[in-house]
């Protein structure tokens, strides 16, 4: 490697730190499901987002009530601009039930859900998730000594 080729390393390392710096924001997708009754609210929240700094396009989905900001920005900035509305506002709770390993149990299944889509929810809350109480599981068990006197 020689002297120029440390000297340049070091140099591009320097930049690099410099660069480091000053951050620069990604491009995001936020979504949020904002309760809208007509026109006039879909009009009033597609205005209040597309003033959310660095907002580069705003789609609002009257029938899925649903709003979908894509551009610079950050999730707190646009809820905290949607629940400026003054409307019931929440981010998008929904994915599709593909992603889902068990759609249909209670905490992910929603009838006011978009076709084809559930609650998203962590994978763990559906293993302790049971209809049978133990209790009933344990009289009937081999391991029960009394079990053939209950039947």
């Amino acid at each position: 490697m020689g002297v120029e080729g440390t000297l340049e390393y070091l140099s591009d390392l320097l930049r690099s730190v410099k660069k480091g710096k000053k951050k620069k924001k990604q491009i995001q997708t936020v979504a949020l499901k904002i309760r809208m009754d007509c026109e006039g609210c879909e009009r009033k929240v597609k205005k209040v987002l597309s003033g959310v700094k660095g907002a580069k396009s705003v789609d609002v989905d009257l029938k899925q009530q649903k709003a979908t900001v894509t551009g610079y920005v950050e999730a707190k900035k646009v809820l905290k601009a949607a629940q400026s509305t003054k409307k019931k506002v929440e981010l998008w709770p929904y994915v599709p039930y593909t992603l889902v390993a068990h759609p249909y149990v209670s905490q992910a299944y929603d009838k006011k859900a978009p076709p084809n889509m559930v609650r998203g929810i962590p994978d763990t809350a559906t293993i302790k998730e049971t209809t049978m109480n133990d209790s009933y599981t344990l009289m009937f068990s081999d391991e029960n000594p009394n079990s053939c006197t209950i039947m």
